[in-house]
């Protein structure tokens, strides 16, 4: 009796077997191991979190050094660096150079168009790249109708910009720079650079050409004023300001009419 009921809370044949045998090798414990319905318990799971890495990125080798991602750009030939784009990290040549297209196009559509409303905020960003290919265009332009003024043209533009210069700061109360004032009138030239393209085709020694050259000087004329006016806020003054420049642009207009240095002694005539 006493056997039996101590066999009844003792170990038995199943019991001692059951303990006897050693964990289960090589099988993963239940509530790790992944089931055909795990995606319904965890909708967010994701693969990459099984020890699979996905395409950011690989897994370096154990004792490797480390590892940088990233993808380099191979660099272009050395005429990469007279493109306006440049190398990577780095602004582009014309970007250093001081030189923004799109500001020099706005400039020269504002001296086309001198009827519409000037900004006067339009020679914040001073620049002399678009005046001096203009006034280097119109040198060119009367070397090739037979007129070398390139002389005349530097020392015509540096007196004047110095004589309106002081003009300009002595009539307004705000006050302009002289590379302001260079700017302005490099730009409002441009009128007398198609003067200088018509001249290699016709010779303006006539009534077409004093007609031109007329026209264009009252055009650079009307569009400098404008200018000068707006970014001095000046409009009670616009005819004190576009007498000075006016003679200006008739030096200029002269120029390409009449070849100044046909008489001189230096010439062979």
């Amino acid at each position: 009796m006493w056997q039996e009921s101590n066999n009844q809370y003792g170990a038995s044949s199943s019991h001692g077997s059951y303990y006897a045998q050693g964990p289960p090798q090589n099988v993963p414990l239940q509530f790790y191991a992944p089931g055909p319905d795990q995606d319904s318990f965890y909708p967010g799971s994701r693969s990459s979190l099984e020890g699979n890495v996905g395409v950011q990125g690989q897994m370096a080798p154990q004792g490797a050094g480390p590892s940088f991602g990233g993808n380099i750009q191979q660099l272009g030939g050395w005429w990469t660096a007279f493109g306006t784009g440049g190398f990577e990290g780095e602004p582009p040549l014309l970007e250093e150079l001081g030189i923004n297209l799109s500001h020099i196009r706005a400039k020269s559509m504002t001296v086309l168009n001198p009827l519409r409303r000037v900004d006067e905020h339009i020679m914040d960003d001073a620049d002399l790249a678009g005046p001096l290919l203009f006034v280097f265009c119109f040198g060119t332009l009367l070397l090739l109708s037979g007129k070398p003024q390139f002389g005349y043209i530097y020392g015509f533009g540096l007196l004047g910009a110095a004589s309106i210069y002081t003009l300009l700061n002595l009539m307004s109360e705000k006050g302009i720079d002289a590379y302001r004032v260079a700017s302005v009138l490099g730009y409002c030239l441009l009128p007398m650079v198609g003067v200088g393209a018509i001249s290699v085709v016709v010779t303006l020694n006539g009534i077409i050409g004093y007609v031109l050259s007329t026209l264009s000087i009252l055009w650079c004329t009307y569009a400098a004023s404008g200018i000068f006016v707006a970014v001095l806020r000046m409009s009670d003054q616009r005819l004190l300001v576009a007498y000075p420049v006016g003679l200006l642009y008739g030096c200029f207009g002269l120029l390409s009419v009449f070849n100044v240095g046909a008489g001189s002694p230096g010439s062979g005539k």
